[in-house]
């Protein structure tokens, strides 16, 4: 049975699973990331994780193909290093894929985690028959994975898709990055909790937000949820006109929020790409939800993408 171990390292939760070559999860668990242990020990607990799995699967050593592992950007896949992610600053040039040879004698791959759940997309999800196609996710952060012409771009370093912190808005304050405005800052789930709780004088998750936002309970939070929902539409419709995608695919946790988003997001398409095709471009949302990272990962090492 050919397999891979598909590692997804988040800033708070690290997923790990065995993954078939059509995509099929055989067996997953997920760690705690924790910040205050030093990267070198995680590697060492994730290595342990998967390891346990691969032996109650009674896997042979023949049958693991290798280890593909998803992370935040920036990252330099070339090197195999983990670069300035801001949510793992302790990771910060950090050799992950050195740090799991020690541990594995197969193929190790890395590649920015929205590049890998755009992958997964591909293999088993809503973008199965699509060649061209970008693959956005908002949740705690803003980023992109980019399929085109049959292919994935990774870029020079493998930070191709960074969208996160292309600005959208100037005039949307100031980004951690240094910049004024990024779409990560303006629209990402993390924007929608903060401004949200700035207008109410309390702590608001971006569920509540939404919730309260869209049954009409709040004017002041319709109206910021209506302004994040447009920055997703002048994100979208530049991607569309950077890269003539056919399809556009939304995942992450703002995703849950459904029909008004997607319905929101296509309007302002229909209504500012430049191509007359471009503004019939549609806008889906992803069929993976928590496993895109894993499949995606496990993908990096069983398909030639």
């Amino acid at each position: 049975m050919k397999v891979a171990i598909g590692i997804d390292i988040g800033g708070t939760k690290t997923a790990i699973g065995l993954v078939a070559p059509d995509g099929t999860v055989l067996a997953k668990t997920s760690l705690p990331t924790d910040l205050a242990l030093p990267p070198s020990v995680m590697v060492d607990n994730i290595a342990g994780a998967a390891k346990r799995l691969v032996g109650e699967k009674e896997l042979l050593p023949a049958d693991l193909q290798g280890v593909g592992i998803g992370a935040p950007g920036p990252l330099n896949t070339k090197l195999g290093q983990i670069a300035e992610p801001p949510n793992l600053r302790p990771w910060w040039g950090f050799p992950v894929v050195d740090a799991f040879k020690r541990h594995f004698d197969v193929p190790i791959v890395l590649e920015n985690d929205a590049t890998a759940a755009a992958l997964a997309e591909k293999q088993t999800g809503a973008a199965k028959e699509a060649d061209h196609f970008v693959y956005v996710t908002i949740s705690t952060g803003i980023g992109a994975g980019i399929y085109s012409h049959g292919r994935l771009i990774t870029g020079a370093t493998g930070n191709a898709g960074d969208i996160g912190h292309m600005v959208v808005d100037p005039a949307g304050g100031d980004c951690p990055c240094g910049q004024r405005g990024c779409f990560e800052h303006i629209a990402s789930g993390t924007a929608v909790a903060r401004e949200a709780s700035a207008l109410l004088g309390r702590p608001v998750s971006t569920k509540e937000a939404f919730d309260l936002a869209l049954s009409g309970q709040d004017a002041a939070l319709e109206q910021l949820v209506q302004r994040v929902f447009r920055y997703i539409g002048v994100g979208c419709v530049t991607l569309i006109n950077t890269f003539d995608p056919e399809l556009i695919v939304i995942g992450g946790g703002v995703s849950q929020v459904g029909s008004p988003l997607f319905d929101a997001v296509s309007g302002y398409i229909r209504d500012h790409a430049l191509n007359p095709s471009g503004r019939r471009t549609p806008v889906v949302p992803a069929a993976l939800h928590q496993d895109a990272g894993l499949i995606g990962a496990a993908a990096l090492v069983l398909t030639d993408y």
